[in-house]
C-alpha cells in the first residue's frame, strides 16, 4: 500500500519483540514522572516499590492492580475537581475535557501540551490508516461541546496537513449544505449520525452520492465495524466507511486500515494492552491473547504517552476479540475482530440468550424499510424481554415488516421479541452516542 496509509511505517511494522521494547522504554519514561502523582504513589507504596523500580511492563503487572472508572469517579468526588490524578501543578495544563457521562458522573480530564501531542499522533494513525492525506478536506459533524473526541478530531486532521471544517452550531441540514458547498472529502461523526444525515438529505433533496465525500470515519459507539451498519453507510454515502475506537481517559487507541476486513488495529506504538478473558477471568498480555484462538474479554489499557493524567492498567469496560491473523496492510499491530463488541455491562440475557446491542443493530440494519428504532428492556420471569419500536418509510405495510423482523430474531437468535410501530419522526435522532436501549419498570 502507498505510504499515505501509514503514519509511521517503521513503527507500524515493527517485529513484536522490538515493539515490546519500545513500549517498555515509554513506560520507564512515564515512571520517572510519577513521583508527584498522589493517586498512583499510594498504589506503589502499597506494593512496596518505587515507580522507578518498574523496568518493563511485566514489573507493572506484578505490582499494580487494575484501575477502574468507578475509582476515578470516587477520586474526583473526594478531591474535587480533578482528584489526586494530576502529575503536575495545574498551571502546566492547557486542555480541559470531560466524558459524556453515559455510564455515570462525567469525568473531568486535563492534558498538557505534551499530552495533546500524543492525542494528535493517535489521530494521525486514524486518518492515515483510512487513507486521508493533505489533499483532503475533513468535515467534523460534531457539536463541539466539552468532548475531547470532537476537538482532537479536527486538530488531528490539521496535524496531517488536511483542511478541516467544524460543524458546531449547525443543524443537520446546514451541516450537509456546508459539506456540499465546500466539497468536503472526509466525514467524521458517529455511525448513527451518518445514517441520520442520510435521512435528512432525502428530506431536503440532496443526493449524498453527488457530494465529494469519499471516506467516512466513525467512533463513539459500535457501528462502523458492524457489517450491516457499515454497508448501509457506504450505500447511503457512496464512500468507504472506517471505524476507530478511543476514550477520553486514555486516548484514540485503535484505528481501521484500507484492508477493511471487519477488524481494527490496536495502536501498540502508543498504548500497552491486556485482556481480561471472559472465560477464565485472568489478565493476559495481548501477545498471549493473539496466540489463542478467538480470545475474547475486556480490554485493559496503559497509556504511557499522557503523563499529565496517566492511567495504569485501566479497565475500559470494552469487550473485544483479539485476532491472531496477519493483516493485508502489513502492520504488525494486533487487531480486534469487529471493533468493540460492546460494553461489559451492556450484555442482555433475553430468554436465556446472551445478546449485545451491536448484534441487534446488525440484524435490524439488514432489514429494508427500517429508518430508526428503539429497544425497551423489560424484566419478565427474571429475564430481559425486548419491545422494539420501529419507524419505517411507509412504503410497505407494517404487518409485513413486523413478520420479517420477528422471523429474523427467531432465525438468528432463537428468541421472540415484541414489535411496535412508532410514528414517523417520533423516535430520537442522535448526533453523539446513540441511546436506543432503555430499561422500563416491570410490567
Amino acid at each position: 500500500m502507498d505510504d499515505v496509509n501509514f503514519y509511521n511505517r517503521e513503527l507500524e511494522t515493527l517485529e513484536r519483540e522490538r515493539l515490546r521494547r519500545l513500549q517498555d522504554e515509554k513506560l520507564r519514561r512515564l515512571m520517572h514522572e510519577l513521583a508527584t502523582n498522589c493517586f498512583y504513589q499510594e498504589r506503589f507504596q502499597a506494593a512496596g516499590i518505587k515507580p522507578t523500580d518498574v523496568r518493563e511492563f511485566a514489573d507493572l503487572r506484578g505490582a499494580i492492580p487494575f484501575t477502574t472508572k468507578d475509582e476515578l469517579v470516587r477520586e474526583q468526588r473526594a478531591h474535587p475537581p480533578f482528584g489526586r490524578l494530576l502529575t503536575y501543578k495545574p498551571s502546566r495544563y492547557l486542555y480541559f475535557h470531560q466524558t459524556s457521562g453515559t455510564t455515570g458522573n462525567p469525568l473531568k480530564w486535563l492534558d498538557t501540551s505534551e499530552d495533546w501531542e500524543t492525542w494528535m499522533r493517535c489521530w494521525a494513525y486514524v486518518y492515515r490508516g483510512a487513507g486521508v492525506s493533505a489533499d483532503d478536506t475533513v468535515f467534523c459533524a460534531f457539536s463541539f461541546g466539552p468532548y475531547v473526541s470532537h476537538w482532537s478530531a479536527i486538530h488531528g486532521a490539521r496535524t496531517i496537513g488536511a483542511l478541516s471544517l467544524a460543524g458546531g452550531g449547525m443543524n443537520s441540514e446546514q451541516r450537509l449544505r456546508t459539506l456540499f458547498d465546500n466539497r468536503c472529502t472526509v466525514l467524521v461523526c458517529t455511525p448513527t449520525y451518518a445514517l441520520h444525515l442520510a435521512e435528512v438529505s432525502r428530506g431536503c433533496g440532496l443526493n449524498l452520492r453527488d457530494s465529494a465525500v469519499r471516506l467516512t470515519i466513525h467512533a463513539g459507539e459500535p457501528g462502523a465495524s458492524v457489517p450491516n451498519v457499515r454497508k448501509q453507510i457506504e450505500e447511503d454515502w457512496g464512500a468507504r466507511c472506517f471505524d476507530h475506537a478511543g476514550a477520553t481517559e486514555v486516548g484514540a487507541w485503535a484505528f481501521d486500515c484500507e484492508a477493511l476486513d471487519d477488524s481494527i488495529h490496536l495502536n501498540e506504538a502508543e498504548f500497552i494492552f491486556e485482556l481480561i478473558e471472559t472465560k477464565s477471568g485472568e489478565a493476559i498480555t495481548i501477545e498471549e491473547a493473539a496466540n489463542k484462538i478467538d480470545a475474547r474479554g475486556e480490554l485493559v489499557i496503559t497509556n504511557p504517552g499522557r503523563a499529565g493524567m496517566p492511567l495504569l492498567r485501566y479497565r475500559t469496560g470494552d469487550l473485544v476479540e483479539v485476532s491472531n491473523e496477519p493483516c493485508a496492510c502489513g502492520r504488525s499491530f494486533a487487531r480486534i475482530k469487529g471493533g468493540v463488541i460492546g460494553r461489559a455491562d451492556d450484555m442482555l440475557i433475553v430468554r436465556g440468550v446472551n445478546l449485545y446491542p451491536s448484534a441487534i443493530d446488525n440484524l435490524l440494519r439488514s432489514l429494508p424499510r427500517i429508518i430508526e428504532y428503539e429497544v425497551l428492556i423489560r424484566r419478565v420471569g427474571g429475564l430481559d424481554d425486548l419491545l422494539i419500536k420501529i419507524e419505517t418509510d411507509d412504503a410497505q405495510p407494517f404487518a409485513e415488516i413486523e413478520r420479517t423482523t420477528l422471523e429474523a430474531f427467531r432465525t438468528q437468535f432463537a428468541i421472540r421479541v415484541s414489535i411496535e410501530q412508532a410514528e414517523r419522526g417520533s423516535l430520537p435522532r442522535y448526533e453523539f452516542k446513540a441511546r436506543r436501549y432503555k430499561r422500563i419498570v416491570d410490567e
